[in-house]
């Protein structure tokens, strides 16, 4: 699990549902806090929407990671088992990705390290990104539960009074990091005093 950097490797995807500021904001905290090696494959739906949505490009987001994989590079080290990682957080993450998941149709590398994760028994986090939810969707939301993964839909709180969308996002981020077990103060918990 720890790679030679001396920290736990953690794979993060990116897929190109709506929202790729939550992502940005996930891998911006990682990069911080430095706890993590992190290992990250932008799928490349979440191209389109990281340029359209946020006016960034993928070169944006190389200096936050510490190892880049392209989305079709299958035979990379998160699509196998035998790479130790801590678990997978996919945010956002798409209804197309979380059905390929649920099915186990592991057609790109994003999918297939999300197969590795769950197959391995580790966490897989993800954040899924839609409103309204039909059947379909709920249903896969089901599989993918039954099978191991947390489904971890951005939902706005408001007991921590945020006053910026950026304090929004730093408290998906954290419930996100919470996941993992790792510490953080992105947010004021619950029962925590006012500043």
């Amino acid at each position: 699990m720890s790679a030679p950097s001396g920290r736990p490797r953690l794979v993060v995807g990116m897929t190109g549902s709506s929202a790729p500021q939550l992502g940005v904001a996930l891998l911006r905290t990682l990069h911080r806090l430095h706890l993590v090696e992190t290992h990250f494959v932008l799928s490349l739906g979440a191209r389109q929407s990281l340029k359209l949505e946020a006016g960034l490009l993928p070169d944006d987001l190389r200096p936050l990671v510490d190892v880049w994989y392209e989305p079709g590079d299958l035979g990379a080290a998160i699509s196998s088992g035998s790479f130790g990682t801590m678990g997978m957080a996919v945010v956002p993450c798409s209804m197309r990705t979380l059905a390929a998941i649920a099915t186990g149709n592991s057609q790109d590398l994003l999918t297939r390290a999300a197969d590795v994760t769950l197959k391995e028994r580790r966490p897989l986090v993800l954040a899924t990104r839609e409103t309204p939810l039909n059947l379909i969707h709920i249903r896969n939301m089901e599989t993918a539960t039954l099978a191991g993964a947390t489904i971890l839909p951005p939902v706005l709180a408001f007991y921590h009074r945020p006053q910026t969308i950026d304090d929004l996002l730093a408290h998906l981020v954290g419930k996100v990091l919470d996941q993992f077990g790792l510490p953080h103060h992105t947010y004021r918990r619950w029962g925590d005093s006012a500043d």
